[in-house]
């Protein structure tokens, strides 16, 4: 707000005062009133007017400068009624109630859509449970009538389970905070764990492991979600192998205080131009259009995501042709973001 744009506001009483000290003035001079009383009269009419100006103008000029700088600091701009005191001038208040109004009604806008989305995500997560159960029965008879159209039956199978499992973090990503206990873990463990998932799928792709290199380290994390997270970059690796000598490495190093996990294939690699943005949600690429290998651009985003929340840090590097490494850091004595 500058004086320009606010006396160009007070036209209407400037005129108006200015038709009134011209109306005094031709009833004084009727009445023969000497000069020096009517200019007098005027200067005083002019005075009082212009102070009752200028004090509104810094009244008010000095609550929207507040206002406006209190918007720009403040994050959570919706809360600016709460921090604003109430000004002496009617429109400011009534500006300030309306800002609590309309500030109220959004915050119970957005906590019953916040519980919508609640119960959609409490439903999803029962619905995952559910349907894990008619998945491991499907799988107890198939061990029990192996043959070559169960081996199949059971490998789609883990596919399904393998999505639902997916399905089921994607669900609990936003709140990971609440479903998880950083313990000193072993990671020798957590790897052993994410083969183990992939058995079956590494069997029959003939994908060969190298534990070669990885040291029986202790590491603070969720053992959870940390298997859950490589568990997606072994799928990952094994999707995108080549058709001969598929091989994966994992191996560690401690370094400082943390402790790297590197994952390793041979397969396709990934183009230069795509690595930046493998950890964005829905982004697929090159790979992801190959006949028969379609992608949901899922995996590596939630890995981000989970890792951000557990304060892990996670990189990749590839070239096309070449191959894929995927390298994720764990804290070693302390929780630690990097």
């Amino acid at each position: 707000m500058n004086l320009r744009e606010f006396i160009k506001e007070k036209l209407i009483l400037i005129i108006g005062t200015i038709l009134a000290l011209v109306s005094v003035e031709i009833l004084l001079l009727a009445y023969h009133i000497g000069i020096l009383v009517r200019i007098y009269c005027a200067f005083i009419v002019i005075f009082v007017v212009a102070l009752a100006i200028l004090v509104e103008y810094k009244r008010k000029k000095d609550f929207y400068s507040k206002l406006t700088k209190n918007m720009e600091d403040l994050k959570e701009k919706y809360l600016i009624s709460e921090i604003i005191k109430t000004p002496s001038f009617i429109e400011g208040k009534i500006l300030k109630e309306v800002l609590q109004d309309t500030g109220k009604s959004m915050l119970e806008n957005v906590n019953h859509y916040k519980n919508i989305q609640e119960d959609y995500k409490e439903y999803i997560e029962l619905w995952i449970h559910e349907v894990k159960i008619p998945i491991a029965a499907s799988k107890l008879i198939i061990e029990n009538n192996k043959n070559e159209i169960t081996k199949s039956i059971d490998e789609e199978l883990d596919k399904v389970e393998n999505y639902t499992e997916q399905a089921l973090f994607y669900a609990r990503s936003n709140a990971v905070e609440k479903d998880y206990i950083i313990n000193k873990t072993n990671l020798k463990e957590i790897v052993n764990g994410s083969i183990l998932k992939n058995k079956t799928t590494l069997l029959n792709e003939k994908v060969s492991i190298e534990l070669a290199n990885l040291k029986d380290e202790e590491v603070y994390t969720d053992s959870k979600w940390a298997t859950f997270i490589i568990n997606q970059i072994l799928q990952n690796a094994i999707k995108y192998s080549k058709s001969d000598d598929k091989k994966i490495e994992i191996s560690s190093k401690e370094k400082n205080d943390k402790v790297i996990l590197y994952i390793k294939d041979n397969g396709i690699g990934i183009k230069k131009g795509e690595i930046t943005r493998v950890f964005e949600r829905g982004f697929t690429g090159e790979n992801g259009r190959i006949i028969g290998q379609k992608s949901t651009g899922i995996g590596l985003y939630l890995c981000k995501k989970l890792c951000d929340k557990l304060g892990l840090g996670i990189e990749l590097n590839s070239e096309k042709g070449e191959g894929t490494e995927v390298r994720i850091i764990f804290p070693k004595n302390s929780y630690t973001n990097f």
